[in-house]
């Protein structure tokens, strides 16, 4: 079967890498231009690029696919289906009809739930005890096609959502050939989703960074675990913004109010939250310094304890 690839980062690059090894034919590989990165802002290959031209493929990166030269070099290409991962922008429906078993693709959450950008973090910050990838036929609605296979994970109580993309990469892409060998032989299942409950998810940014101490020990744990590596929650400390990447729960029940510092030492920072509760801050970075372990952050920033 020739399948022509659609995809952009790490966890796209996972997908790539499956299809290739179980033996695939890879007409080409589509992914978005290159970006500028690092201090210098040079422009740098993404990983599914990079994993492409190692791989001696045919790399095209169009500005935009809404063209009808994007649609010439995809007949041209004749596939027979499509594989789309973490493209990064909606394909028009005729270049979804051009391969005639059409496009599949993978998205990080057990559809309908999740459907849009960033489903694994939000995994994390919601709290849910289990995640999962999703192959699916793509259709004109964003993450609206019928589904083909889910395969669910628990996540772990301290995971990070960097963690779990990573684990979910691997998932989804053992996934996607497994789901190329059932549309080969003709056994893929096509489940139309429930739209009653579907949920829709948007990308992250920086306004939601900031812990509310308000709220109960596990919200925070895991709003600091869904925001790490990216863009990382944060906390007023000593009159500035510090960056926290990890914490952990404590038994210890405290009358001051949220937000308050309780304890500072060789354990963490204790922090009172709701429910006169705490948690205990384990890993940080103040600005200007290198991530590191709250009690080595107190060696050279004392905390006092209100």
């Amino acid at each position: 079967m020739r399948v022509v690839f659609m995809g952009t980062p790490d966890f796209a690059a996972e997908s790539l890498r499956a299809v290739l090894d179980a033996g695939y034919e890879v007409a080409g590989v589509f992914t978005q231009p290159d970006k500028p990165k690092g201090r210098g802002m040079k422009l740098a290959a993404c990983e599914t690029k990079a994993l492409a031209l190692e791989r001696g493929l045919d790399v095209y990166q169009p500005a935009s696919v809404r063209t009808d030269e994007a649609l010439e070099l995809m007949r041209s290409l004749a596939p027979d289906i499509l594989c789309v991962v973490a493209y990064g922008k909606i394909l028009p429906d005729e270049l979804l009809a051009v391969p005639r078993y059409g496009a599949i693709n993978v998205h990080g959450s057990l559809l309908p739930r999740y459907r849009g950008a960033a489903p694994i973090q939000w995994s994390v910050l919601n709290g849910d005890e289990y995640a999962g990838v999703t192959t699916m036929y793509l259709a004109h609605d964003m993450d609206a096609g019928d589904v083909i296979f889910r395969e669910a994970t628990k996540v772990g109580e301290y995971e990070t959502a960097g963690e779990l993309f990573d684990r979910l990469a691997l998932m989804g892409a053992k996934l996607l050939v497994r789901t190329l060998a059932a549309i080969e032989d003709g056994t893929a299942p096509r489940e139309p989703q429930d739209e009653a409950k579907a949920t829709y998810v948007g990308q992250l940014d920086k306004s939601i960074c900031p812990i509310d101490w308000e709220r109960t020990p596990r919200e925070i744990i895991k709003h600091i675990c869904g925001l790490n590596p990216w863009p990382v929650a944060t906390m007023e400390l000593g009159g500035e913004t510090i960056k926290v990447f990890a914490a952990e729960y404590t038994d210890n029940a405290t009358s001051k109010a949220p937000g308050s510092v309780v304890s500072a030492g060789k354990a963490g920072i204790e922090v009172a939250c709701g429910g006169g509760r705490t948690v205990r801050i384990t890993e940080l970075q103040a600005p200007g310094k290198k991530r590191m372990s709250a009690a080595a952050y107190l060696l050279g920033h004392p905390v006092s304890v209100e």
